[in-house]
């Protein structure tokens, strides 16, 4: 039984609709997978999709959390001057991203060596509870472990969602708390920079070099 664990560095955006729908984005311009960015959404009778840009993500990010859709689409983001522009299929999101609360500013000072180290993260899960559904280290399936080590946090202030060209309505909180793996994101839309590491105890998994 080999121990693997993979490092994923780069953002993670939630937010919640009029609809009821929730929309988390993952953005890791570092991985081990490469760049890529990921889309996971559930609706509000519980139906959960991820939208992934290959197979090689699709049928990873599946194995480590839950989903009842995989589908393999091309996903883009663009940042400019705080707003984000998401497509991921039938998928169309733009958020605007606020000035940083004392939680942001207090994350922008923990060192970067820090933030990376599994201790960081399991260190913060005692005041990240204080949030419903929220969590920093968990495991969502047999065999896998995973932490969440979080660097920077913004509030997101304004989003429009469309979903195979219907709009859901304005920004909401991320309520009910959405379902994929061990923990939701906080209740209030955010974008959040984390470094999320993810332990597995199996057969070794081939990586793109």
């Amino acid at each position: 039984m080999e121990t693997e664990r993979l490092t994923f560095d780069g953002w993670i955006a939630a937010v919640g609709t009029e609809s009821g729908t929730r929309v988390v984005v993952g953005h890791w311009p570092r991985s081990p997978f490469g760049s890529f960015s990921d889309v996971m959404v559930e609706h509000a009778d519980g139906w959960r999709t991820l939208l992934a840009p290959t197979s090689e993500t699709a049928a990873y990010v599946s194995a480590v959390y839950h989903f009842d859709d995989v589908r393999r689409v091309a996903v883009k983001v663009v940042v400019r001057d705080g707003v984000w522009d998401v497509t991921a299929g039938p998928l169309d999101l733009r958020f605007s991203v606020g000035r940083r609360n004392a939680l942001g500013l207090a994350l922008r000072v923990v060192p970067r060596p820090l933030v990376r180290s599994p201790l960081w993260a399991a260190v913060a899960d005692v005041p990240a509870r204080l949030m419903a559904g929220v969590r920093t280290t968990g495991s969502s399936r047999p065999g896998y472990r995973q932490w969440y080590a979080a660097g920077d946090l913004r509030p997101i202030v304004t989003a429009r969602v469309r979903l195979g060209g219907t709009d859901l309505g304005p920004l909401a909180p991320v309520s009910p708390p959405v379902r994929f793996g061990f923990g939701s994101a906080p209740a209030a839309p955010a974008l959040v920079r984390v470094v999320s590491t993810v332990e597995h105890q199996g057969p070794r998994r081939p990586l793109r070099n």
